[in-house]
């Protein structure tokens, strides 16, 4: 795939969605341990949202009209710190652009940086902080160090990135929400809002790849 059609945005973020909302218990569990045990509940309700949205604007010509309207179904749905950060990263990087039917990677890579700048600007966290920063800040790095103009490489790069992000909060004691109250009892522990933003991008690549095969008639 070398171009993401408003079209394919659509299917990627209804398969986003699907893929959150299948690792509801995953998240809660990971949560429980913590945090307030919420996350993944609040997770699935947020993209049950967004996807209810997302199936109403069938025939959408615009892809950041896509992102923002899942983002903005989020925000409303969720409530809470992760109602805003996630539906933060949709929206972000979407808000205050001219319509567009299609995105190369480099457009698509300048979504997702302007959606980590929104995300900072609210929160505050950086890397190293033991939030879903962790994951985001490495994928959207590895997406500008990307060369090329192949979605399924530029995601692959991305998942890899936020894999291993969201894996290095085990070492890291937190710095904002319940998890910072427990100091270092939270080490060892998965930061739930990075497990998040891998799947994700995790998502976005199984997506594309998935996609790509069809394209190629497999």
């Amino acid at each position: 795939m070398e171009r993401l059609t408003a079209a394919d945005a659509r299917e990627l973020l209804l398969y986003v969605a699907d893929r959150v909302i299948e690792s509801k218990p995953y998240l809660t569990e990971m949560d429980r341990a913590i945090g307030d045990g919420d996350h993944g509940i609040g997770m699935a309700l947020g993209m049950g949202k967004a996807r209810e949205t997302l199936q109403n604007l069938e025939g959408c010509s615009d892809v950041y009209r896509l992102f923002c309207e899942t983002g903005m179904a989020m925000m409303m749905s969720m409530g809470g710190a992760s109602g805003v950060i996630f539906g933060t990263l949709f929206s972000g990087g979407a808000k205050g652009r001219s319509p567009s039917p299609a995105l190369d990677c480099a457009a698509f890579t300048e979504l997702m940086a302007g959606g980590l700048s929104a995300v900072q600007r609210r929160g505050g966290a950086h890397v190293g902080d033991k939030t879903m920063v962790d994951a985001l800040q490495p994928a959207v790095e590895a997406m500008e160090a990307f060369p090329g103009n192949d979605f399924c490489g530029l995601l692959g790069a991305a998942e890899e990135a936020a894999r291993a992000g969201a894996e290095s909060t085990r070492n890291l004691v937190a710095r904002f929400g319940r998890a910072k109250s427990l100091g270092e009892r939270a080490l060892g522990h998965m930061d739930a809002g990075a497990a998040s933003t891998h799947i994700i991008f995790r998502a976005m690549r199984d997506f594309c790849v998935r996609r790509g095969g069809q394209e190629d008639g497999k």
